[in-house]
Parts: C-alpha cells; structure tokens; sequence
C-alpha cells in the first residue's frame, strides 16, 4: 500500500442522513441483523472487507463513501432507548411534512422537538469511526473489472450496516461518471453539456453533477448539480418560452437577453422545424450578441432544409446535413462568431460518429444516455485477523494504487 495520505471532501458536503444510516433504516435488513447478533455475542474480531466491480470504469463516490464511513462508524451504548427515540425521529418527520400546509407555529415545534431527538441520538451513539483503517483508490481513478477499490479493516460490527449505503453511493456515482468520460471522449476536446436532470430524481442532483464533473463535463443544468463544486446551472431557451412569446423565437431571445444580458445567449431554433431561417432570423437581430444555437429537432422529423435531400441520407433528427447546412448559412451571412450546440438523443456512439465525419457541431448536450448502464460494487470480507476468509471465489487481491486515508 502507498503511504501517501490524502484528505477527501468533507463529510458536510454531502445530504447525509446520518441518524438514518446508523440505526440501519437505509440499509439491507440482514446487514443491520448481523451487527446486532454480533454486537450480542460481542464478536469484536477484526476483518479486512474488499470493494471491487467487474468493468472498465472511471471510479466515483469514494470521497462521499468515506463520510458515510466517517458517520455511521459505531454503535448505540444503549440500542433499546435508541429504538425507542428514533421511532419518535421518524414520527417527527413525517409530522413536519404534514404540518407544513396546516399549521407552521405546531411545524416549528415539531422541528425543536426533532432537533432534541437527535441530539439524544447523538449522546448514544459511540462513534468508532477512528479505529477504521481504510485504503482507497480516488475519485477519478480509472479501474478495471475486479480491482480493488477499498478495503476496511476494523471490528465487523461497528460498519456492517453501511454497506448497502456506501455500496450504493459508489455504483450510481461511478456509472454516471464513466457515461459522460464516455461522451466526453468521443466529443475530442468539444464541451459536453450534461442536462439528463428531468430523467430522473431530483434529489440525485447533486452528487450526479459531481459525478458529471469527474467525467469531464463542461456545464451542468441545475445550480443543485454544482453544489458540491461550485458551479451554477447553465441552459438555452427552452421551447416553453417560445411557446409564451407565441412562437416567435426572435422575441423569446430579446426577452432573455434583456432578463440575463450577462449570460451566453444561446438560441433554441427548432421550434417550427425550420432551423436554418430560425438562425438567421435570430442572428440578424441579436448579432454579436447571439453565442450560439441549438439544435433539437425530434427524432421522428426532418428539417425543412434537409428535406431536398432525403433519400441520400437518414433525415431525421439533429443529422449531420443539418448542422452543415446551419453553418454554411451562418458563414455565408458573416455570423462566423455564432457556434452550434446539438442535442436530442445523443451519445457516445453517435458523437463519435459526428466527429469521425467531421460535422460542424461546437458542443454536444447529452441527456438520458448518460443514465445508462450498471457499474454494481460488491464488498466481501476477505481477511479475518490478517488472515485469509472470503467467500470462494472472492480471494483478497491487494492492490498497491490504493492509498491510506485518514477519516
């Protein structure tokens, strides 16, 4: 193992519900189980538990990984009054959900009275998370099928309980990452726009964006996507808008320019399936003032300029005739300044495909390809008191790229 040591973010910037996490609500059943039986016969012999998954993978959630580690390490000193007061926490809860709409002086109480809770919580609680040792590749690492990730050692009981929780974290955050490493190299230097937000649930917007960054997106749709790095949420003109400027994308631009003049302006010009005279249209009224345009035009239908030449080609959708026919237009008229965004059903493959025929595109928005796919983590124990232990077939498999971690 390396001796280099390394310091991940911390453990506050992360939605973790640590009350949750400790008393097992979040995990596997049979996980909280086997530490309360252990805790019972007081098994404190110690184990090696070895992380690994079976692809090629650009790896991430180690750092929110290891907060989970850092806050759910332990045990209750007394596990029946901790039953009975998280009972209460969760009743807690889902009274101040109810209470929102109804009364907001009986929601604040309740909040005070959560807030006792879990301080109560807390007093119970016997944090062992120091007598962890932990090694660990990093966020950004590239793995291959079977290598280890992580181990933990420390006494079983104290941290079995979170492995459906860090497992979990380490699966969704490493598949999104690897997706847009995917698209982003098959882009060859050009920005990947990451926007898959409205396919899935809000609340993985945050530790998805970092994901997103990990693999080397450029901007992010949601301010929520940038709040563990930063960054704030970037986007065009939605259709909705020109639909309200009743489908006169030229008015909806000069209404977004004058509400965010400080922003890239980058216009939506499909909205009557007429993408190359949208542009136009929309270029010589904003002028110098006009950053780029998108294209989105759906898959099942071909833009007015393409429609000359079906039958040589596919036509439908964001094809390469189209951004061609864009650019020319835009290069022919002195808008040589104005770039073009494509989105609509993108992904690696198709990107790559752009690229090999070399298509005038500057960015590519990716949306749901980039929730695709399974990189499932797998943890087993592998040492028990330094030595061997493991489920056949799951034999400890050092690994020297992995680095200490203090927690």
């Amino acid at each position: 193992m390396s001796k280099d040591t390394w310091h991940p973010l911390p453990p506050e910037t992360f939605d973790i519900p640590v009350h949750e996490i400790r008393r097992g609500y979040r995990s596997d059943v049979y996980f909280w189980r086997s530490k309360v039986a252990l805790e019972n016969a007081h098994q404190e012999t110690s184990v090696t538990m070895q992380v690994f998954q079976k692809k090629d993978a650009l790896l991430c959630g180690v750092d929110e990984a290891l907060a989970i580690l850092k806050l759910g390490t332990g045990y209750y000193k007394d596990r029946n009054k901790a039953y009975k007061l998280f009972d209460q926490y969760i009743e807690r809860k889902k009274k101040i959900r109810s209470l929102y709409f109804n009364s907001k002086e009986k929601m604040l109480e309740a909040q005070e009275e959560k807030l006792d809770l879990e301080q109560k919580l807390d007093e119970l609680w016997e944090d062992t998370h120091g007598e962890l040792t932990i090694h660990t590749l990093r966020d950004g690492d590239s793995v291959e099928p079977w290598e280890t990730i992580m181990t933990i050692e420390g006494t079983l009981y104290q941290f079995v309980h979170l492995e459906t929780i860090y497992l979990g974290v380490l699966s969704r955050r490493t598949k999104i990452a690897t997706n847009v490493r995917h698209v982003v190299e098959a882009a060859q230097g050009k920005p990947i726009l990451y926007f898959p937000a409205r396919f899935d649930h809000w609340f993985m917007q945050g530790g998805d964006g970092y994901a997103a960054k990990i693999g080397g997106a450029t901007a992010i749709s949601t301010d929520a996507q940038g709040e563990w790095w930063g960054a704030l949420g970037a986007g065009t003109i939605p259709h909705a808008l020109i639909a309200a400027c009743k489908r006169d994308t030229v008015k909806a631009a000069k209404l977004f320019n004058a509400n965010f003049p400080d922003t890239n302006l980058i216009a939506l010009v499909d909205f009557d399936n007429d993408s190359v005279n949208t542009t136009l249209s929309v270029a010589r009224e904003l002028g110098e003032r006009l950053w780029g345009v998108r294209l989105d035009t759906s898959g099942t239908l071909v833009d007015k300029s393409v429609v000359p030449i079906m039958g040589q080609s596919n036509p439908t959708g964001v094809n390469p005739q189209l951004v061609l026919n864009v650019r020319e237009a835009l290069d022919k008229n002195g808008f040589n300044h104005v770039k073009i965004i494509v989105s609509g059903g993108f992904s690696a493959e198709r990107i790559a495909q752009f690229e090999k025929d070399d298509v005038p595109a500057d960015a590519y928005g990716v949306g749901s390809a980039l929730m695709e796919g399974r990189y499932d983590f797998t943890a087993d124990v592998v040492l028990v008191e330094g030595k061997p232990c493991a489920k056949v077939g799951r034999e400890y498999l050092p690994n020297d790229r992995m680095r200490k971690i203090e927690l």
